[in-house]
This record gives C-alpha cells, structure tokens and sequence, in this order.
C-alpha cells in the first residue's frame, strides 16, 4: 500500500506565485498577452495585421500539453510514450494520413529529450501554463500567415516571438512602463486578478501559527510580485512568508547550482551583489535550492526538513522541485475544475487598433474541452483500424502521477481540510488516479470505474 500524505507532516511550505497562490481571470489576461505580443510582432517585426483580431472561435485551439515543433510549424499532442495523437499545421488539424505520413507510426523524434524537461531546446516548445496558451495560439496564426504567402519548409519566426517576450516581460519593464502587458495590469489589476479567497488567507495564517515556515518562490520581478501579493493578499502579505524569492528563474531554480545561481539582495526592487550564502530569512532574487534548503536547516533546526511546494507550471514548478530537490509536489491543476479546460469566449472581436477596445466588452470563461484537441488526460490512438476505440494516457497525464504527489484543481479545494488529513499520493505501482483530489477527472473514470487505457 502507498503510504498517506499528510501536510502536517511538512515543515516547510513554497508556493508559486503565478496561476497558484494568485488566480487571473483568464479571459482577460490570455487576450492581454496575446495583445502584447501581436502588437510588437506587428509594429516592430512587420508581421501580417491579421494577427491582430482573433475571433472567439479562435481560442479553442489553447490547450496545455501541446508541443511546438519549431522548424515544421506543426502542434503536437503527444501518448506517454511519444506517439502522436493529435496535430495540427498552425491551426489547422491534420489528418490522420497526414500524421503518419510526416512522422509515422512511432514515437516523436524529440521525444527523449522533451520528456527528460530539458528547459532549452532549439527544435521544440512545450505550452505547459496559462501564461503561455496566448503563445500557442499567436505561433500557430502566425504559421498561418507565413502560408498564406508561400508555404515554408522550415520555419524561422521563433527568434522573433522571443524577442517579444522579451520586450514585454525584461526585469526593468514594470518599472519603465515597457510593453503592452505590465501597463495595462497596472492600470487595471482587479481586470486581470481573482481576490484570493478569505479561506486560503486564512490558512496560510494557520499555517505560520503551526510553525510551518512559508516561502514564496516566484519567477516574476520583485516590482510585479508586490503589486499581486498587495492586491490578492493585502499590504501586509509580506508578514505570510519567512522567505520571499522573485526572479528566481525556475527551472533553475532548482537545477543550478549555487555557483551559477546565486542569491541576490534587494534594494529598491534592484538586484544587489552575489551572497556567498543565505544566512537569514528575507526578500531575495535569484537564487538556488541548494543553499535556501541549508537555511531550512538552521530555521527547523532539523538535519532534513520536510518540503512541499506547490505550483502550476510541471516543467517550473513540479518536475524540477521532485527530481532536483526530493520535495513533495502539490500541482495545480484547473483542468480538474468539472473536468474541463478553461476556454475562452468573448462577446465580439476587435482589431487592436480600435480605441476603446475593453470597453463594454466582457470575455466570459465557459469550461470546455478543447474541440481541436479533446482530453488533456487521454485519447484515443490515430491510424488504427480497430473498430473498438482505443484510449491511451496522454504525456501531460503521465507527468502528473510520475511527478505530483496531489493533483488539485486549486488551493482553496484544500484549504478548509484539517491540517492532518490523509491524501491518497500519486504511486507509480497504484492506481494512477489516487492522487486527484477532491476526486479523479470524470473521463477517467466509466461507472465510477477507471477506463483501461493502453
């Protein structure tokens, strides 16, 4: 039997910030960041006006789990053992000919090192978080583009998504009121921002009373961090936290060592001189896991104290924070909200040009699953020609149980649970779905019974 898992029996808590502690409205902010990046691609880099008005019907194609495979412009939705179930050239679906004529009946040539989340690669993009949907959905409009003039054979408009990437969210944007994306969240934070729930406000506090010591571990600027934590939490968030580390750049947060990423004081939201270690509790950046866990240390006054961090993002947050550091993983998962992913329907579409664009016009957030891409946990097998359905796991569903210890849908799912409750953990020789709480994703399950997938 696969031992319970039980916060209590934790001494450390982390959280991230993004998608996690702070919840957005994610209508509103997908549509921003699509906005700042079309609006660079078309201003500064001469990309196609088109991108600038998406229609509703547009959105369904975000779906996390998605692979980009960079030089060909095609998505990929990938099996636990690398074979393809779905794809799409930009946004438009391939058939089943089509995928196996490009990549056969076999496992993705990427795969091995996709799935080992290597954090940089030149051929490959994985859309893991809300942050990135926008992206995906901006890249493949942008394949769409590009055809229309003269269908490439290879693709090279990566470079150019970087760099807006860049632009918008480089360290000294919020200060200098760069891009499209941090002005306007500025101007309007409660547009783009859920209210944290008083039941998680007031567990964070349960937890410090306990003895527990919280971190906050985020890769967002120290500047932006304050205007989330200020707005979602109030001005004295900073009093929640022993520690608070911003810019922390994970993956490598975890996956570097102290000497490639070292600590960093703060002073006036700037970075300050390298620390050799970190010797007391406070607001840092950068940083590694490495010398905050020899701080834990001192703090529990215990040789190896319990860590659980929770996140949003496998490739940032869960699989880097289990394979590096050995720390328990509770990943948040929206999907497991009714079943569905967050979809994104809007009233009407305008050009971004168009003044007055936000006015009177309200997205509303349905949860659907993608029509384009189906379940982000199974699907069935392309090509085959078995009468009976075949389902498989997806690579996205295989991730969770090898890499969470829970699955949740949010952190307020658990917040009013007593601290000792026993969550049945994800086991690599249980069942795969033990680890969801308050329960499995109904397409999982048939009859209450788990669906036998191959």
């Amino acid at each position: 039997m696969t031992r319970p898992f039980s916060l209590a029996q934790c001494d450390v808590f982390g959280f991230d910030l993004d998608h996690t502690l702070c919840r957005y409205n994610l209508p509103e902010s997908a549509r921003l960041i699509y906005d700042s990046f079309a609006c660079y691609l078309v201003t500064e880099k001469g990309y196609d006006k088109e991108l600038l008005t998406v229609t509703p019907q547009s959105w369904d194609f975000c779906c996390k789990g998605l692979a980009l495979d960079l030089e060909d412009g095609n998505f990929l939705k990938l099996s636990e053992d690398g074979t393809i179930l779905r794809a799409s050239h930009g946004t438009k679906s391939m058939t089943t000919e089509e995928i196996l004529e490009i990549y056969g009946r076999r496992e993705w040539k990427h795969f091995k090192t996709f799935s080992g989340m290597v954090s940089r690669a030149a051929k490959y993009y994985c859309y893991d978080n809300y942050f990135d949907l926008p992206g995906a959905l901006l890249c493949a409009r942008i394949v769409d583009c590009l055809d229309k003039h003269d269908r490439q054979t290879k693709y090279n408009f990566w470079k150019d998504v970087i760099a807006a990437i860049q632009h918008n969210y480089k360290t000294s944007a919020f200060k200098e009121n760069c891009g499209t994306y941090f002005p306007e969240v500025k101007n309007d934070p409660a547009k783009y921002l859920q209210s944290c729930p008083e039941s998680v406000k007031k567990w964070l506090r349960q937890l410090k009373n306990a003895g527990k010591v919280l971190l906050l571990i985020t890769s967002s600027h120290s500047d932006y961090c304050r205007l989330l934590c200020e707005h979602i939490l109030g001005n004295d968030f900073a009093e929640l936290f022993d520690i608070v580390i911003t810019n922390a750049l994970k993956p490598g947060f975890f996956s570097h060592t102290p000497n490639q990423r070292p600590f960093r004081t703060l002073e006036n939201d700037e970075e300050q001189e390298a620390l050799p270690s970190l010797d007391k509790p406070g607001w840092y950046s950068q940083g590694n896991a490495t010398h905050l866990y020899e701080l834990l240390k001192k703090m529990t006054s215990k040789p190896e104290p319990k860590v659980v961090y929770f996140g949003d993002s496998m490739h940032s947050d869960i699989f880097p924070a289990h394979h590096y550091s050995n720390w328990e993983t509770v990943f948040i998962l929206e999907e497991l909200r009714g079943d569905e992913v967050m979809m994104l329907v809007e009233t009407e579409s305008e050009p971004l040009e168009k003044k007055g664009k936000y006015e009177g016009h309200h997205p509303k957030a349905s949860y659907s699953v993608s029509k384009q891409w189906g379940s982000f946990f199974v699907d069935s097998i392309s090509g085959l020609e078995s009468a009976e359905e075949t389902l498989t796991n997806t690579w996205s569903y295989k991730c969770i149980s090898a890499y969470s210890t829970i699955a949740i849908p949010s952190i307020e799912a658990i917040a009013d649970l007593p601290l000792d409750y026993r969550f049945t953990r994800f086991s690599s020789n249980g069942l795969e779905t033990a680890g969801y709480y308050p329960k499995p994703p109904r397409v999982l399950l048939s009859n209450g019974e788990l669906v036998t997938t191959k």
